[in-house]
């Protein structure tokens, strides 16, 4: 991982940095990250390949087999990392997708734009709820911000958000992406802090972990909307692709149970699960897990 901090030279041709890029990504990648290639603005370098399709076309996450989806296609593959590169010449950069195993990676950025001391903010949380930030991967960004990485349990789904948890606290979670130390963006570069590289993310403390995972939304009994939500759960499931699949089928099944449709939607979504490559065990068992979450939050 890099550890460099200097500004990106103006007169660099943004071509010439992509297989700097490349091997920033594959080395990533071997650390069991799944990768893909980014922009200078940091948004994913391929164009989706739907960008013309009508409105009314169901979203793809990558479904299709064509690069193009952002973060869906993140990969730890060399060979698909490769080729994703080679689809963008113009990469300089890479994304690290957040809450796929083996690390289910969460990324604390501590944004220092919005005129708040994020840090001091992440503190009093810490001192507040009781819990200390361990030695972890820390990633310096170019505006002066700093990300932590944290690895989360296997079936716990964080989700994205921004100033949630504390002014200038956003976290990346699950559908999200950290820019990966290395990467050369418009305002510079990515990159590890000295004497955290070698380290693995720290796993994230249970009480931390509970402050990023949202309570449950109030059920509000409406026959057709619960049909409504209960069949898009299921879609959900059937849309997600290798190495998300337990991740979106926990999502699914605790949104199920959080909205009373739990043991009425399991076997929908064990049908779904199974049609995505799980075995019926597999997806049983991360219901299972759901409904004892949900049940004791």
């Amino acid at each position: 991982m890099a550890t460099t901090d200097r500004p990106l030279p103006p007169a660099v041709p943004t071509a010439s940095l992509a297989p700097l890029a490349l091997a920033h990504a594959l080395s990533a990648a071997a650390r069991g990250f799944a990768v893909f290639p980014l922009s200078r603005t940091k948004l994913p370098a391929l164009p989706s390949p739907h960008r013309n399709d009508p409105p009314t076309t169901p979203r793809c996450h990558g479904e299709c087999g064509r690069p193009g989806h952002g973060v869906h296609d993140a990969t730890v593959d060399p060979r698909r990392i490769r080729a994703l590169f080679a689809a963008a010449p113009r990469a300089t950069g890479y994304g690290i997708a957040c809450g796929l195993p083996p690390h289910h990676l969460i990324g604390v950025d501590l944004d220092t734009k919005t005129g708040t001391n994020s840090s001091a903010a992440l503190r009093e949380l810490a001192l507040r709820h009781l819990f200390t930030i361990p030695d972890t991967v820390v990633v310096a960004t170019p505006s002066g911000g700093r990300h932590l990485w944290l690895s989360g349990p296997q079936h716990v789904v964080v989700p994205n958000s921004a100033g949630r948890l504390a002014p200038g606290i956003d976290i990346r979670g699950a559908g999200g992406y950290l820019v990966g130390p290395g990467s050369r963006t418009e305002h510079g570069v990515y990159a590890t802090v000295p004497g955290t590289a070698h380290l693995a993310p720290a796993p994230c403390p249970p009480a931390l972990l509970r402050l990023l995972t949202p309570p449950p939304r109030p059920h509000h009994p409406d026959p057709t909307r619960s049909e409504r939500h209960g069949s898009g759960l299921v879609q959900f499931v059937l849309g997600a692709h290798e190495g998300q699949r337990n991740t979106c089928l926990f999502w699914a099944a605790c949104r199920a149970y959080e909205s009373d449709l739990g043991p009425t939607l399991t076997e929908a979504l064990v049908d779904a699960a199974v049609h995505t490559g799980l075995t019926e065990r597999e997806a049983r068992a991360t219901i299972a897990s759901a409904a004892r979450m949900t049940a004791g939050a």
